[in-house]
């Protein structure tokens, strides 16, 4: 097995899970998130992970998700927006096909809800959004592919594009 169709990255709230689904509909596999895989196997959810063992603790976790997700898997995978943080991630990365899913501030803020369950949104949530965008757009810009603006835009129209421009890709390569 070549490893993944395609590892989507980018922030919270940028679409990597809805575009996931409906992309891997499109190209006919599955989709993989390693959040879902890192709950699972902890029995809790990310956000319990971090109150209780701490970000050092989950990012040792995810690190180690990501790493099986991109060696076992065939189908599409979303990864957690700050796993591109990691540098064996990202030293991964350079061997995959990877899509980058741009998104601003105000529609990040619009997706993710002021009033949501993430842990890295503690506080003031329009800020903390704007501060992660600014440190990890360099990170996900350096380890992406293709990179593709998702505001103001349907998670379908997005899918879609991403579809064709991966036909395009896989028969250039």
């Amino acid at each position: 097995m070549s490893g993944p169709r395609v590892v989507l990255i980018g922030p919270m709230g940028a679409g990597k899970s809805t575009v996931g689904a409906l992309l891997a509909d499109r190209l006919g596999v599955t989709l993989r998130d390693t959040d879902a895989d890192i709950a699972s196997a902890a029995g809790k959810s990310v956000q319990d992970i971090f109150v209780d063992e701490g970000e050092a603790y989950f990012r040792a976790v995810e690190a180690a998700a990501v790493a099986a997700a991109l060696a076992e898997y065939d189908g599409v995978v979303s990864l957690g927006g700050g796993s591109v943080l990691a540098d064996q991630t990202q030293v991964l990365l350079k061997e995959q096909t990877v899509v980058y899913l741009r998104v601003g501030v105000a529609d990040a803020v619009k997706r993710v809800g002021l009033g949501s369950g993430r842990p890295m949104l503690l506080g003031n949530v329009r800020g903390r959004i704007k501060t992660l965008l600014e440190e990890r757009a360099p990170i996900y810009e350096s380890v992406a592919t293709l990179v593709v603006d998702t505001d103001a835009r349907s998670a379908d129209d997005v899918a879609t594009e991403l579809a064709t421009a991966l036909t395009t890709l896989n028969t250039t390569e």
